[in-house]
């Protein structure tokens, strides 16, 4: 769209690290702890449980502090959890200590030593923080890492009024151009929301000239897609 608000930086660059360790995401817009971290499960993926689109062995790909995966993980399902940043899976490690999570540190874009193992994978706002090239290089690791038909369910931000800015926010034809060249077919993508910390995201949002969708209980709430595909 092209009345779409815009922040000019490189996502690939951002050290996640620094986040997980209590600094900025971008310098002097979003302060104040992890602005996702809202310490309990996506809506998004309830919603995917909901259509029961997990089965077999689950890949959270960018799990960060694996809130999602230990709630997939107490429904009875067998879970893998990754993150690029150490801090993150080190911190999800002491979060969820005794739950029967396995959590690893590894690029996205590479996924070494897993090919064809898991059967669904869950992108909770994972796919919008790699640039283009890494998009596609994820989609097919993930293509690799995983069964023939296997399930991907992704949470993407929505490039629609009210919602985040670009690049973060993604067109829903570039979303859909490439998830399909990198071997995944859409079979749904509806409009849903993603949760994140009022005190965090609030500024940043304000910032871009969006008024944040505040619930009166300390979270906010964009516009978010909710992509089921399937590998082929």
């Amino acid at each position: 769209m092209s009345d779409q608000p815009h922040v000019d930086v490189e996502l690939g660059a951002v050290d996640f690290n620094i986040v997980y360790e209590g600094g900025e995401l971008l310098p002097g817009l979003i302060t104040g702890g992890v602005p996702w971290d809202i310490e309990d499960v996506q809506p998004g993926v309830v919603e995917f449980e909901r259509r029961k689109r997990f089965r077999g062995e689950i890949l959270d790909a960018g799990c960060g502090l694996a809130d999602n995966a230990a709630y997939l993980a107490a429904l009875g399902h067998k879970v893998a959890a990754f993150d690029g940043s150490s801090t993150a899976i080190k911190l999800a490690k002491e979060r969820h200590a005794g739950t029967p999570i396995e959590l690893f540190v590894a690029d996205a874009t590479k996924l070494t030593g897993y090919d064809g193992r898991f059967d669904t994978v869950l992108d909770s706002a994972l796919f919008q923080v790699l640039d283009p090239r890494g998009q596609q290089l994820y989609l097919e690791a993930l293509h690799r890492s995983t069964t023939p038909g296997a399930w991907l369910n992704i949470l993407a931000f929505a490039a629609v009024p009210g919602g985040m800015p670009a690049p973060m926010a993604i067109p829903e034809d570039t979303l859909r151009a490439t998830i399909a060249a990198g071997g995944w077919e859409i079979t749904s993508m509806e409009m849903g929301t993603f949760s994140g910390v009022e005190a965090s995201m609030a500024v940043f949002l304000e910032r871009f000239g969006v008024t944040p969708n505040a619930d009166g209980k300390g979270q906010i709430h964009v516009p978010t897609w909710l992509i089921e595909a399937q590998r082929v």
